[in-house]
């Protein structure tokens, strides 16, 4: 009868642990901004809630995209996390596409990470993985070419016997591998 006789709202609950995540990330100095298709009151509430800097709300796929291309241009390293059908573009876009294992299956393809459990707190840990990885990628050249830059050209003079430049070849793959070994533990 032109009265308000019902109000429903509904929300999906924020994980316990996206705090806690967005608060690691703000530890490695990393800005989060959030892209949404949501309303803006609702992306406010969640941003209040979980710490995020930066809110982009009421965007549609091409306008997530758009966003990530923006950042690129201002000389920002974007890496986009993303579950769904409308993140698949941006995700492609970014310099890393990260994408929940527990999302569509166009979001995984699009993105080069995938993580297999849908938790926040995870993009930290790849982070600090990737960062181990490429530390110790650059650890190994300098054995490398240590080993080598010392032996090789030491062998060729006469100065050590091609056999040694050969065992300090193969300690230079052991020395490498047993480096690489160490990021099990990272």
């Amino acid at each position: 009868d032109g009265r308000l006789a019902a109000l429903f709202s509904i929300a999906d609950p924020i994980k316990a642990s996206s705090r806690q995540a967005i608060e690691q990330l703000h530890a490695e100095k990393i800005r989060v901004v959030m892209l949404t298709g949501d309303n803006r009151a609702t992306a406010e509430v969640v941003a209040r809630e979980v710490g995020i800097d930066e809110i982009v709300a009421q965007v549609l796929p091409a306008g997530k995209m758009a966003v990530v291309t923006r950042l690129k241009r201002e000389g920002h390293t974007v890496a986009m996390a993303g579950d769904g059908v409308n993140d698949a573009p941006a995700l492609a876009e970014a310099h890393v596409g990260i994408a929940m294992g527990t999302g569509a299956d166009i979001a995984i393809e699009s993105a080069g990470v995938t993580l297999v459990k849908g938790d926040l707190v995870r993009i930290v840990q790849a982070i600090k993985l990737s960062r181990a990885t490429a530390r110790t990628i650059r650890q190994n050249l300098v054995l490398a070419f240590l080993y080598n830059g010392l032996c090789i050209p030491l062998a060729a003079v006469g100065m050590i016997s091609p056999m040694w430049a050969s065992a300090a070849m193969s300690l230079s793959s052991v020395s490498v591998i047993g480096n690489s070994l160490r990021l099990r533990k990272a």
